[in-house]
């Protein structure tokens, strides 16, 4: 059986940007015939996201994340469609998802490494499964509710940058949910900025490549800021401190204005602004979605019920082919996408 797949083609170095080429397509052959536990699937949605920059190094920095191996397939979340099935409990026709699927047109895999997925729960959006209903959702959700410490009626402002990427256009929906009064984003577009207003229910929005961030902050969030969901780290995340409130909370969800610079994670904060965070006792703890993992179902099904609802509104910007996937990861990596990022491989 002829597939193609992706693989680490180059590394684009600890302080490097990723371009389209550090991939490469090729063509291999599967096996005729599985054996027993493994399971054939076709594809149909790979997620690209901005953890998998740390991937493409020799050393990624972290305790959970393994490096992409040079002239190996890439792997990451991924849907598909079960083709052919020697695992018991999944049959022809079922739909499947994994953390760890190749950048394959058609993979074999042993079955305990697939979970099955109920399309019903999405109403039959099944790409919501790499985002709003899958790790991305719950990486908004649990992070929110394990460090924001949004209490309903506090009248409690969020700040959220990267906002309109694909944790932030949903930490922002949820922290309104959970009890913000006030919710501001911060991105890097106009266009991004009224979608969020418009669209996602946000009560502001602030586009960092245009004016002072520091005196829009000041002047969108005239009581501080209680909860900040942090995607990008640097100088935004500077301005946000500097506007924080007592006894307030930092959620470190990602800095990938960090991700191609060899920096610690999390990257240590100016003196200035650590001097403030002692002072004003701000919490900045890393938080890995990882670590909470066994309240994984009851929050998928909140997510889905608030996409059922409609309280949760979903963008995605999507690219269709394989051999696309490359342009798809550096256009995310530089804000190009709204939403969460896409590959569309097959139709179902």
């Amino acid at each position: 059986m002829i597939v193609q797949r992706v693989v680490l083609n180059s590394r684009p170095g600890k302080n490097g940007v990723p371009v389209a080429e550090n991939f490469r397509m090729e063509t291999v052959t599967l096996p005729d015939k599985i054996t027993d536990g493994q399971v054939r699937a076709r594809t149909l949605y790979l997620s690209v996201d901005p953890y998998m920059r740390c991937r493409m190094n020799e050393d990624t920095g972290s305790d959970y994340l393994l490096p992409w191996q040079l002239s190996e397939v890439v792997d990451g979340g991924g849907i598909g469609i079960v083709e052919e099935s020697k695992q018991a409990n999944l049959a022809e026709g079922d739909i499947v998802t994994s953390f760890n699927w190749p950048w394959q047109t058609k993979i074999i895999l042993d079955g305990r490494l697939l979970q099955k997925l109920n399309p019903q729960f999405v109403d039959g959006h099944l790409s919501y499964f790499l985002g709003a209903a899958g790790i991305t959702g719950l990486t908004s959700f649990l992070g929110i509710k394990e460090k924001g410490h949004v209490t309903p009626g506090a009248n409690q402002t969020m700040v959220v940058s990267g906002a309109a990427g694909a944790c932030g256009s949903l930490a922002g929906q949820i922290g309104r949910l959970e009890g913000c009064s006030r919710v501001v984003g911060i991105c890097g577009t106009d266009e991004k900025c009224s979608i969020l207003v418009s669209e996602m229910g946000f009560d502001a929005a602030i586009n960092y490549k245009k004016g002072n961030v520091s005196e829009q902050l000041h002047e969108l969030c005239p009581a501080g800021v209680d909860v900040y969901f942090d995607n990008v780290g640097g100088d935004i995340s500077d301005a946000v401190i500097n506007q924080m409130n007592q006894n307030s909370h930092i959620i470190l969800c990602g800095q990938i204005s960090q991700y191609n610079k060899d920096v610690p994670y999390p990257p240590p904060l100016p003196p200035a602004i650590e001097e403030i965070q002692k002072a004003r006792n701000i919490t900045r703890e890393r938080f890995l979605v990882l670590n909470y993992m066994d309240k994984q179902e009851a929050s998928i099904l909140q997510l889905c019920h608030w996409i059922k609802e409609g309280k949760l509104k979903i963008k995605e910007t999507v690219v269709k082919g394989l051999e696309n996937i490359g342009e798809a990861f550096q256009s995310m990596m530089t804000g190009g996408n709204i939403g969460k990022q896409i590959v569309l491989i097959s139709e179902k």
